[in-house]
């Protein structure tokens, strides 16, 4: 099989989609043959069979270019100049999240006689979202909440975490009481929500520590950002509350493991990645994501956006003993390893493929 994956952003390095160049680097070790076509191309280190292709981002960040329009332009005609330039290269392609780059390149695909597929795992399914799975000859998904579940043509996938990464690591002292949010500073992650219900704790006199680590990921989320650390000042000022800046994700493993706590309010429809990485730490997991509630028992969930309901969960994680997070962590480690660790993804998505 030779393949052709398309992405958001190749970077060892990145917070978020670093995890990325570990499906590449895995799934390398299967296929033939990897094209990857990226938006962005940060530090890549990949194995020989692999040839990564920037649609330039990096390049016109360092310019400083403003007009969007001419930008978006330039990436659309990269984007079908490799498509086009790399046709005997490939045989499968893999379209990661971005709809707008099956709306430009299907049309091409099935007149060179390619496969089609589509990984689209998000809450919400407008026009192009639509257009896309349309075109694709299967849709892949890890949450059974996500829009792309309701098609006939789509198939759950696990998450796809590295369990030699991200482990129990027990040379690191957790610090106690402690509760840590890891992801972007984005409105979708409703933060907000968080810190009102750590107010919530700290007026009920609870110990606690909460380290919010992250940065926003684009221009429009910078603002959210900034409300986010005047919304927690009493706290901060109190040393209850910690902003941080984000990690590589191949570096996460030791923040999770100085924490004893993980909260992730995602709502459901995504599967936010971070919840499998603390399971796989042996972290205790607080979440609103029903696509959890199979294995997460109900005093650790809460109800999305409810943010008094959220400060009783986290109440309840804070006062368990350690002999409790201990059986909780190890349940959860092997909850991962039965349905979302690395390897089952490779072997599925490989099998998916053909």
């Amino acid at each position: 099989m030779r393949l052709l994956f398309i992405t958001q952003k190749i970077d060892k390095d990145d917070d978020i989609l670093g995890v990325y160049h570990r499906w590449i680097e895995e799934l390398a070790k299967r296929v033939e043959k990897i094209s990857v076509i990226c938006l962005y191309r940060g530090r890549v280190e990949l194995p020989d069979n692999v040839r990564v292709y920037s649609l330039g981002k990096e390049k016109l960040e360092i310019r400083n270019w403003k007009l969007k329009i001419i930008k978006k332009l330039i990436y659309a005609i990269n984007f079908l100049k490799y498509i086009w330039r790399l046709r005997k290269d490939y045989d499968r392609v893999l379209v990661h999240m971005n709809p707008e780059y099956m709306i430009l390149g299907a049309k091409l695909w099935k007149l060179l006689g390619k496969k089609i597929f589509f990984w689209y795992n998000h809450p919400m399914g407008g026009l192009r979202a639509r257009v896309a799975i349309a075109l694709a000859d299967k849709v892949l998904h890890t949450s059974p909440f996500a829009f792309a579940a309701r098609f006939k043509k789509a198939k759950q996938m696990p998450v796809g975490i590295d369990a030699t990464i991200f482990r129990k690591l027990p040379a690191i002292q957790k610090l106690p009481k402690a509760i840590l949010y890891l992801g972007r500073l984005s409105p979708i992650k409703f933060i907000e929500v968080l810190i009102d219900a750590a107010l919530m704790l700290d007026t009920q006199v609870v110990d606690f520590r909460l380290t919010i680590a992250g940065e926003p990921s684009k221009d429009s989320e910078v603002a959210y950002a900034a409300s986010l650390k005047t919304r927690a000042e009493p706290l901060v000022k109190k040393g209850k509350i910690v902003f941080r800046n984000a990690v590589p994700n191949h570096k996460a493993s030791e923040l999770y493991n100085s924490h004893e706590i993980c909260v992730n309010m995602t709502p459901t429809g995504s599967f936010d990645k971070t919840i499998i990485e603390a399971m796989a730490c042996e972290m205790l997991v607080v979440a609103s994501n029903k696509a959890v509630a199979d294995i997460l028992p109900e005093p650790l969930r809460f109800q999305e956006k409810d943010a008094k309901d959220l400060a009783r969960a986290l109440g309840v994680a804070l006062a368990m003993s350690n002999q409790e997070k201990q059986q909780m962590g190890a349940r959860l480690l092997e909850y991962v390893l039965g349905r979302h660790d690395l390897n089952t993804l490779i072997e599925k998505l490989v099998g998916a493929l053909k």
